[in-house]
């Protein structure tokens, strides 16, 4: 019990911090730059042998190998990023510490090296564990890693434990101008569920078991069941392993280094394939590296087609080919089945990157059926992730972004897979959930990041908000079925046409690495030599730099040229405005996010930007997501905190109507870790809203008060 306000003001993040972050970004751009010279410089090498370009390098093997072997494969990467997090952090101790102080930008800047490095790339989602202990986390035997270990060092795993995917682990979070860190507990056997977090201090006891989607504070006991934010003990014990742990050969372990690496290069063998006509059907004979890459600037568009059709081809023979006997059940994790159901999730987690233009399309529905999911008549999907031949979604339902339909669970050496049924115009939320073996009924609806409820007696037409869900009282919009569920042929083409034009921004990323390694490589050919490899080395770290200022400059100038400023308002699924957003938000995804936002979280240039876009963004703010969809209706006063995964939802889409509304956080505020607050929602000033919270729509938080839960209440047991 007790009052949940407090009396705290935030200050600003300090002008010597902001400085410091700006000058260390272009050091990790050089700390990037030998990855991408390594690359630049193998695929020189490939096209050699297929044009005869005077200028391109030759190195000598050994040098390309070494190259390879510690900047692209998954132990040099994890052994130089290890090396690199290590020497950073130091002086990084559990308990609270300044917003922007020196243990604050240690931990900062020990999670860009790890990106500028790429250590945590799908090629090395295997080696996790080993990764893990190379961190400085002590991990017990026989545990099964399946999400990212935190660079704190803090982590400590049981014999036997379990973490499924897209647990948050990073054991620190930012509340206000204070930076909490904590070491992170799993006991032996315990078991943590799908995009859950444990907060600095948790600790989950032997045998216990987190549910999906729940924050961790403090200690869950040995053997119980626990659920929701805070998370809570729920009636029941934990489910545990479904049988005595299975005796697996190791071997199982190479196998799925081997699934992992061949899955991450997809996408090298689909550029590959794409290349060889056009740089036989390129005039090149005969010029410098930069008049080589102006004669291929025409083929780019074809190219990039053509790349993104065989990737698709790809993706989808790993998929069906995985799916082949694939039936439900539970299986060792060291098993065929098990390897089939990791490999599908994994590749079809990344091809929502890969081929992001093909997501939340018309187009949408025909993949996911091509890749075997039972899908009905007019289903509006997008970033949608499941296990395809597991997944019956019927006629006109929707599903979010990065909504979770299915996946598998994790125990003691098991894995389960279960089928997942979605009803009829049911409407599954943005980051929502289904477990597996769950249904969906007709016309229910799923809030954004809430489970679907695990009971029998689920009606047709309910509403489920939270985690663990809850009954929700809510009234359905009316519209025009023209406009929202039947549109007529010419919407329909129209729509297409619009879709067409995501190829543009997926063509420019293409062309700014083309650009940026064609110059690495004239630099290389006009030095030569080991002076020549330091100078392309520098000159390429420059280049990434304003490569970032470039892809923001283009997203920022596309989104006011398709949208302009978005004002609060309704529009209908099958209107252009959704249309001409949708391409605006694919120029953010495919090249300003990938080149600049994601590298400059928490730093003022992210600030900055934001207000490139429209959005009302004050002085001192740690901002560290760039999910702010429609940026004009987002104001962040001075000094506010925004956390890592959350979502600052300015739009919903409940009965095909998106429906825009501004979002205020003002002076001082805080949304923590992986959170989302909708449209029309106000939180005061100095108020915090904890981690895995939901602020609703229309929701007011006072000033000075504290907040967490999936939906929000008063936050008595704070820190």
């Amino acid at each position: 019990g007790g009052d949940n306000s407090t009396d705290r003001s935030v200050t600003a993040v300090p002008l010597k911090t902001q400085r410091g972050q700006v000058a260390a970004l272009v050091l990790l751009r050089l700390l990037a730059a030998p990855r991408h010279l390594t690359w630049a410089v193998l695929a020189a090498t490939a096209a050699g042998a297929l044009v005869d370009l005077p200028w391109l390098p030759e190195p000598p093997w050994w040098a390309l190998l070494l190259a390879v072997l510690v900047f692209l494969t998954p132990p040099g990467r994890m052994l130089l990023a290890a090396g690199l997090v290590r020497l950073v952090r130091r002086g990084v101790e559990p308990g609270e510490h300044p917003r922007g102080g020196k243990v604050h930008l240690r931990l900062w800047l020990a999670e860009r090296v790890v990106d500028a490095v790429g250590a945590t790339a799908l090629a090395g989602a295997p080696l996790m564990t080993w990764y893990a202990r190379l961190l400085g986390a002590r991990v017990g035997r026989h545990v099964d890693l399946h999400s990212i270990p935190p660079v704190t060092g803090l982590l400590r795993l049981g014999a036997g434990a379990s973490v499924e995917p897209e647990v948050d682990l990073s054991g620190y979070w930012v509340d206000g101008d204070v930076l909490r860190v904590g070491t992170v507990r799993v006991g032996k056997r315990g078991r943590v569920g799908a995009r859950s977090m444990l907060c600095p201090g948790a600790d989950v006891g032997d045998d216990a078991e987190v549910a999906p989607g729940s924050a961790v504070f403090g200690h869950v006991p040995d053997g119980e069941f626990w659920s929701g934010a805070p998370a809570a003990r729920v009636s029941g014990d934990a489910r545990g392993p479904w049988s005595d742990r299975p005796r697996a050969s190791r071997w199982w372990v190479a196998a799925y280094g081997l699934v992992a690496v061949l899955l991450a290069l997809l996408p090298v063998v689909a550029v590959a394939v794409a290349a060889v006509p056009v740089l036989l059907l390129a005039d090149l004979e005969g010029r410098g590296a930069l008049g080589a890459v102006g004669a291929l600037v025409p083929w780019l568009l074809p190219g990039v087609l053509l790349a993104l059709v065989v990737l698709a081809a790809l993706v989808l023979a790993v998929v069906r080919l995985a799916a082949r006997g694939l039936v439900p059940g539970v299986y060792p994790v060291r098993s065929r089945p098990a390897l089939a159901v990791w490999a599908t999730m994994r590749v079809l987690d990344d091809a929502r990157t890969w081929l992001f233009p093909l997501y939340s399309s018309q187009l949408t529905p025909g993949w996911l059926r091509l890749l075997g999911a039972r899908i009905g008549r007019d289903v509006e999907a997008s970033t949608v992730l499941m296990v395809p031949s597991m997944t019956q979604v019927n006629d006109l339902a929707f599903l979010a972004d990065d909504t979770l339909i299915g996946g598998y669970e994790l125990g003691g050496g098991w894995l389960r897979v279960e089928r997942v049924k979605i009803g009829k115009r049911a409407f599954v939320g943005n980051s929502g959930m289904a477990a597996p073996g769950r249904k969906v009924p007709k016309r229910a609806l799923v809030a954004v990041l809430s489970a679907a409820p695990n009971r029998k007696s689920v009606r047709a037409g309910e509403s489920w908000l939270g985690s663990p869900p809850a009954p929700l009282r809510r009234a359905a919009e009316s519209s025009s079925d023209e406009r929202t569920y039947a549109p007529p042929r010419r919407l329909k083409v129209a729509r297409a046409l619009w879709e067409a034009a995501r190829l543009v921004p997926v063509a420019t990323a293409a062309l700014l690495h083309l650009l940026v390694a064609g110059a690495a490589l004239a630099v290389l050919d006009g030095v030569g030599g080991p002076v020549g490899v330091l100078v392309a080395t520098v000159a390429l770290g420059a280049l990434l730099v304003l490569g970032a200022v470039v892809a923001a400059g283009v997203a920022s100038g596309a989104k006011w040229l398709l949208v302009g400023r978005i004002e609060r308002g309704t529009h209908p699924l099958w209107s252009s405005f959704v249309w001409r957003n949708e391409l605006a938000d694919t120029f953010v995804e495919v090249l300003a996010a990938p080149w600049f936002a994601r590298l400059v979280t928490g730093t003022p240039l992210l600030s900055a930007w934001f207000r490139s876009m429209g959005s009302r963004v004050g002085r001192g703010v740690w901002c560290e997501t760039y999910w702010l969809p429609e940026a004009d209706l987002v104001e962040l006063g001075d000094g506010v905190t925004v956390n890592q995964g959350s979502v600052v939802q300015t739009h919903l889409f409940h009965d095909r109507l998106l429906a825009t509304d501004v979002v205020r956080l003002r002076r001082g505020a805080t949304l923590g870790p992986n959170s989302v607050i909708l449209p029309a929602a106000t939180l005061g000033r100095h108020a915090t809203v904890g981690p895995v919270s939901l602020v609703m729509r229309g929701e007011s938080v006072p000033d000075k008060t504290v907040w967490i839960g999936n939906p929000i209440g008063p936050w008595h047991d704070s820190w």
